[in-house]
């Protein structure tokens, strides 16, 4: 037990929102008793992203071993457990189904509570597996369908200041990568060849005015694929890394200044990192060196726990299970869900 007077809360948490296949089991919101992920890159990288029947196929072959193994590597039994949380969105909707079916079964095999937990709360949450929140607090969410700035006042306050109006960071990183014939997923590639060239291409900074916090990369997507084709076609040859540097400056410039920015208007002292791209060397190291100089504290997940998790569900719906949230069995996939 966390102390003597308090029962520790132990919640099992599952993950299908896209195409890894997770469950977990996490004490007091914090300590990882088992996080056992399955991915699926593998089946998705020949079709250059993730198809959705696969995924859902993959899902539905999986579930089964995967929570099997996550209780067994917790070594604790459902007599242990206060409540399965499960994402039940935004995702895809038919691998959000095999989820949260699946967690609905157990709740009701078992007699416990329920709880479905937003998808992009769980980002934010695996933070708290690293080091305990401290409020206000800034997020910035990049991953491959989310770019966001949510603020939070407190533990399940959300307020999402700023988002993306067209492609996510991730799809963008996605994009440019399968244009320089590089392999799904192209975040990881694109960040290690940015670290090996030079941003010696002008490309543009989707700022959308000086009060926005929202984000835009569709522009900066079609400008490197159209550098790309003009060279082409006069004969030109651009070397792969100075293109991916130059991407990848113009993005983290734009991510981490509306950061800052945003920072000092809501005069927070803590600022998260969230979401997949959290990954990116670039973009940690600009973070934390625009953290340093303005004297705030910076936390980002280690990098098992950036990609999509259940550890981070389980995390996020125990502070839910605290707060009297339950779901019932009309819990459903949701691939539209709002974080509020």
């Amino acid at each position: 037990m966390s102390n003597g007077m308090e029962k520790d809360i132990v919640i099992l948490g599952i993950e299908t929102s896209c195409d890894e296949t997770s469950a977990a089991v996490v004490r007091n919101g914090r300590e990882v008793l088992s996080n056992v992920v399955s991915s699926q890159i593998e089946s998705h990288k020949r079709f250059g992203g993730v198809v959705p029947e696969i995924a859902s196929r993959h899902h539905v072959e999986q579930i089964t071993y995967i929570l099997e193994e996550a209780l067994s590597n917790a070594a604790v039994t459902f007599q242990d457990i206060d409540a399965v949380a499960v994402t039940e969105g935004p995702g895809l909707v038919g691998a959000l189904l095999i989820g949260v079916n699946a967690a609905k079964a157990l709740a009701y095999a078992h007699d416990i509570p329920l709880v479905g937990v937003h998808h992009i709360a769980g980002h934010i949450y695996a933070n708290h597996l690293v080091e305990e929140l401290t409020f206000p607090l800034l997020t910035l969410v990049v991953s491959g369908g989310h770019t966001e700035l949510v603020y939070m006042e407190g533990h399940g306050s959300f307020e999402v200041i700023g988002e993306t109006r067209d492609d996510a960071v991730g799809e963008a990183y996605d994009k440019v990568a399968r244009t320089l014939g590089l392999p799904y997923p192209g975040g990881p590639h694109i960040d290690r060849l940015a670290h090996e060239g030079e941003a010696t291409i002008e490309l543009p900074r989707a700022w959308l005015g000086p009060e926005s916090y929202d984000f835009s990369f569709s522009g900066l997507k079609s400008a490197v694929i159209n550098t790309l084709h003009n060279a082409k076609q006069r004969g030109e040859e651009l070397l792969p890394e100075n293109v991916a540097a130059s991407f990848q400056e113009s993005v983290i410039e734009v991510l981490v200044g509306k950061t800052m920015r945003a920072a000092e208007e809501k005069q927070v002292q803590r600022v998260l990192l969230a979401g997949g791209v959290a990954a990116n060397k670039g973009l940690r190291r600009a973070l934390k060196e625009a953290c340093d100089k303005k004297g705030l504290s910076l936390t980002i997940p280690t990098l098992e726990y950036c990609t999509d998790n259940a550890a981070m569900i389980a995390s996020a719906g125990t502070i839910l299970y605290q707060s009297g949230r339950r779901s019932g069995d009309r819990l459903n996939g949701q691939p539209g869900l709002l974080l509020k």
